[in-house]
């Protein structure tokens, strides 16, 4: 297929055949740069995007620093789309008021006032009624961008220029940290501290060859807005931070408050950075509600400007560490920050950098900073002296100078041809006004000249040594720490998670009390107090009767067979009760219709089981490996397709102590062998049991030799096997035809 576009530039009725595989890869791939370079990656030096480096520079054009009067934000972002930014305006304002959220910004950018949200995830007020103006940390990031310290570009109508990357004070990509994604990309960069950051620069400076090890002497880990505690390892940090790919786990802050008698409370200050308070709250109370978090009691929201949700124990006998390490593993109490440091370099090219690399970066940006800001103030102060080297040769030669003022026709002609004079500085002379022809003003204009003389012999000295250049980059680090001393205050802090077994904590909660699980036929589960001794008194739904009856407690593990070879556990306190007909077994556990049951019965500890599909392969299972609270369950038995006939799990057998094994195929062929043949395995399709012409494996029973075998008839009579020997052989013979006698239904005993 092929598309037909006119050429750029070219007549528009001309037509262009080109393949359509083509046009779409060349216009795709210039949509994925435009996405990648102008709107999700932040650059390594400034750690800004394009529309957060336009809402400041606008910002500033506006005069609004930080101790001038705040501006409604609709004229912010007004002069941000009509100047800079030809995009909508809500995702302009979005930007600026992220900027401005002390609870998601490490340093804010942006003053707010009025209101701009709150961590409880609620929206800002819209644009009119709202001020903003910038902070220090703004203007840090935005100092000598007057002094030709960065390069400009038209904006996107040609009309005026705006700089393609901001001088950038302090390392501000690590300090506030970034997140977005792109076409085939995305990046996410936790928040640190600018003072640690800063010291690690300085380390550098001293010694390049630093290690990232090193310098995480400074940079410990990050350090989020909303505090929390990181219980990342430290050997995994520092994988992070010299791959610049992993992630930090970070958990709430919370401290128990003693309330007399035996009870206390939990109280939480600080949560995980990114998490909306309201959410997490209502996460907490449905965990409550669901009885998923049977330690909690409950929960309430007591905070005003601080944090403060305090969290009540079922019982005062529960641990406070245990209540908290389960709340951990169920909640948005514990979350984990993805770590992708992708950014793009200073030629605009995408890349993940490590630690290192990125503060090298921000240093080389420093540098070109500091040498074009003093090329710039060099060329200020040349243009200066050259005016001043006039005015000293006027005030030399004053009375002639007067002469030629007053009687002169043209008096600038006359003076740049009598004292060789520039035309700039014939026109200082002639702009000088009387009072300044004084003797003082001599002298003033003599000492300005030595001192500007001494400054410019600085900065070319300067110029010439790059250890002087890196000396005044260090200095200018050490400034503007000092600059955000009050903001440098260290918010998370570092921990090691508790080694705490929660689940035997739960186990000890639940009251053991004996029960039976009934699941009927079409899957509907509950749970009987007690023992069900006359299973015809139990009622079902119409059409629907009794698949399994397993006696249990409510301490057990449920392990739930399906014939796809997935097991699945529930925890036998939280099954329904039995008044009704309970619920449906799918809406617990994601279980296909076309999947059947094979097997129900409470996990005891040690047990083994034989489980084997319809083709007549299978292993030895150590229960434990079937365990997993997923609602996907586990894979275990590799049993084909259920929905194929001849395929899908028939057997799971519990091993007891049994030494041999019996199997009978589809044909009424019956093969025993010792079970010691069959491998142990914790997943997989396992080994042949038997071979078989046409059918598959029906039915299996595991024996002890020394006791015999026996069957058991669909009327519940039980028959031994004295001869059971006749049968022996190597697993995955054929087997031999089943004696006389042997129940029709070509089981061992009644399904």
């Amino acid at each position: 297929m092929t598309v037909h576009t006119p050429p750029p530039g070219g007549e528009p009725d001309r037509i262009v055949d080109e393949p359509l595989s083509e046009a779409l890869s060349r216009r795709y791939l210039a949509y994925a740069l435009s996405v990648i370079t102008d709107r999700a990656l932040p650059d390594v030096r400034d750690g800004l995007k394009p529309v957060q480096r336009r809402v400041l520079y606008a910002m500033r054009e506006m005069r609004l620093n930080p101790d001038a009067a705040a501006r409604k934000c609709a004229k912010v972002v007004g002069e941000v789309m009509g100047g800079y930014h030809p995009h909508g305006d809500q995702s302009i304002y979005d930007t600026l008021v992220r900027m401005a959220q002390s609870f998601a910004q490490r340093y804010p950018q942006v003053d707010g006032q009025g209101n701009f949200g709150n961590i409880d995830g609620d929206n800002a007020a819209a644009m009119r009624y709202t001020e903003a103006k910038l902070t220090v940390a703004a203007t840090l990031l935005l100092d000598g961008i007057e002094e030709d310290a960065v390069d400009f570009k038209p904006t996107y109508d040609g009309s005026d220029d705006e700089p393609v990357v901001l001088p950038a004070g302090f390392p501000n990509l690590l300090a506030n940290g970034s997140t977005g994604i792109a076409v085939g990309m995305a990046t996410s960069i936790p928040p640190h501290n600018a003072g640690e950051l800063i010291d690690a620069c300085l380390m550098l400076l001293d010694d390049p060859d630093s290690s990232v090890e090193a310098l995480m002497t400074h940079v410990q880990g990050p350090d989020f807005p909303t505090g929390g505690v990181i219980v990342e390892p430290r050997a995994a940090l520092q994988t992070v931070y010299e791959t610049g790919r992993g992630g930090v786990r970070v958990r709430a802050r919370w401290a128990k408050e003693e309330l007399g008698k035996g009870t206390y409370q939990i109280v939480i200050t600080e949560i995980p950075y990114q998490v909306k308070k309201a959410e997490l709250i209502e996460q907490l109370a449905e965990l409550i509600d669901a009885k998923k978090a049977p330690l909690l009691g409950d929960v309430r929201d007591e905070s005003a400007e601080d944090v403060r949700v305090v969290l009540e124990p079922k019982s005062r006998n529960v641990e406070a560490e245990v209540l908290m390490e389960s709340l951990f593993k169920l909640s948005d109490l514990e979350t984990r920050f993805s770590v992708n440091l992708n950014v793009l370099d200073a030629r605009g090219t995408p890349g993940v950098m490590n630690l290192k690399q990125a503060l090298m970066a921000f240093l080389d940006h420093r540098r070109e900073v500091l040498v074009r800001r003093a090329r710039h103030r060099l060329a200020k102060i040349e243009a200066r002296l050259h005016i001043l080297d006039g005015l000293m040769i006027a005030y030399l030669n004053l009375d002639e100078v007067i002469r030629i003022v007053r009687y002169e026709d043209k008096p600038k002609e006359k003076l740049i041809e009598t004292f060789a004079l520039s035309e700039i500085q014939a026109d200082a002379i002639l702009n000088t006004r009387l009072r300044q022809l004084a003797r003082l003003e001599e002298m003033e204009i003599r000492r300005e000249h030595a001192e500007l003389a001494e400054e410019r012999d600085g900065i070319v000295a300067m110029l010439g040594s790059d250890k002087a250049q890196w000396k005044l980059v260090g200095e200018g680090l050490k400034h503007t720490k000092a600059e955000l001393a009050d903001l440098n205050v260290r918010r998370s802090s570092f921990a090691e998670a508790p080694q705490i077994d929660t689940e035997a904590a739960l186990e000890a909660m639940i009251v053991r009390e004996p029960i039976t699980i009934i699941l009927s036929e079409r899957g509907w589960i509950r749970a009987a107090k007690g023992r069900v001794e006359d299973p015809s008194e139990l009622k079902f739904k119409e059409g629907d009767k009794l698949g399994f009856l397993v006696p249990a407690e409510t301490t057990d593990k449920l392990l739930i067979f399906a014939s796809d070879g997935r097991f699945f556990t529930l925890g036998c306190d939280k099954l329904p009760g039995a008044r009704g007909h309970g619920e449906p077994l799918r809406l617990m556990i994601d279980l296909d219709d076309k999947v059947g049951i094979v097997d129900v019965f409470p996990h005891r500890p040690g047990t083994k089981r034989i489980l084997a599909s319809k083709q007549g392969y299978g292993f030895i299972l150590p229960e434990e490996e079937a365990i997993a609270f997923r609602r996907a369950g586990k894979q275990v038995l590799n049993a084909g397709d259920p929905a194929k006939k001849g395929e899908g799990a028939a057997i799971c057998l519990p091993v007891n102590g049994a030494d041999h094994l019996a199997v009978i195929g589809d044909n009424g062929k019956i093969l025993v062998f010792p079970i010691e043949e069959l491998p142990e395995m914790p997943r997989g399709k396992g080994v042949k049991l038997q071979s078989y012409r046409e059918g598959g494996l029906r039915d299996a029973a595991a024996f002890k030799a020394d006791d015999g075998m026996t069957s058991v008839d669909p009327s519940g009579r039980t028959r031994a096997w004295p001869e059971w020997r006749e049968w022996l052989g190597k697993r995955a013979g054929a087997g031999k035809l089943a004696p006389k006698g042997f129940p029709a239904t070509k089981r061992f005993r009644p399904k």
